[in-house]
C-alpha cells in the first residue's frame, strides 16, 4: 500500500534518516527535551522510542554501544533493569496503562531497528489498543505527540 505523506505529520517521521547510532547521538548532546531523553542514568538512560508502538513506549538504553546484553557488565545491566523499573513506575503513573510489553530485539534479524546498540523496550498496553489501521492502511495510530508524553512523563519521573 502506498503510505500518503501530509505537512501535518510529525516532523520525526518526515526528516531525513541521520547516520551513525542514534543512541550514541542523541546522549552526546546536551538537549535532552529536543531528543526526549527522560532520565539519564550512571551508566544508561531512558528514552522514548520516535517510532512508538502505543505511546509512552520508551527504550532502557546503556551508554556503551554493544549489540548484546552479554557485552555488558553486571552493573549496566542492573541499572538498565533499574530503568526499565523507573519507566514502569513513571507510566503507571502518568498513563494508568493496564499491562506492558518489556523486551529486547538482539540483531537485525530479531527485529532490532538499531542492531548495534542494544536497548530494552518498554510498551505500555491497554486493552482495545489495536485496531483495524496496521492492517489496512499500514498505519498506527498514536493520539499523542512525542512532545506531549515526553511533558507527561517528565513531569512525573523527577
Amino acid at each position: 500500500m502506498k503510505r500518503l505523506w501530509a505537512p501535518w505529520r510529525m516532523r520525526y517521521l518526515t526528516g531525513e534518516k541521520e547516520k551513525g547510532c542514534i543512541f550514541c547521538t542523541r546522549i552526546a548532546e546536551s538537549r535532552d527535551r529536543e531528543n526526549y531523553i527522560l532520565y539519564r542514568g550512571e551508566r544508561g538512560f531512558l528514552i522514548l522510542n520516535l517510532y512508538p508502538y502505543n505511546n509512552g513506549h520508551m527504550m532502557a538504553v546503556p551508554y556503551n554501544h554493544v549489540a548484546s546484553l552479554e557485552d555488558l557488565d553486571t552493573e549496566t545491566l542492573t541499572e538498565l533493569m533499574l530503568l526499565v523499573n523507573k519507566g514502569l513506575a513513571a507510566l503507571r503513573e502518568a498513563m494508568s496503562p493496564q499491562g506492558f510489553n518489556v523486551g529486547v530485539n538482539i540483531g537485525e534479524v530479531a527485529g532490532a531497528g538499531v542492531a548495534g546498540h542494544v536497548h530494552i523496550h518498554v510498551v505500555p498496553r491497554w486493552g482495545g489498543d489495536t485496531n483495524f489501521m496496521p492492517i489496512l492502511a499500514d498505519t498506527r495510530v498514536v493520539p499523542e505527540l512525542l512532545d506531549q508524553t515526553y511533558e507527561r512523563l517528565r513531569a512525573v519521573m523527577g
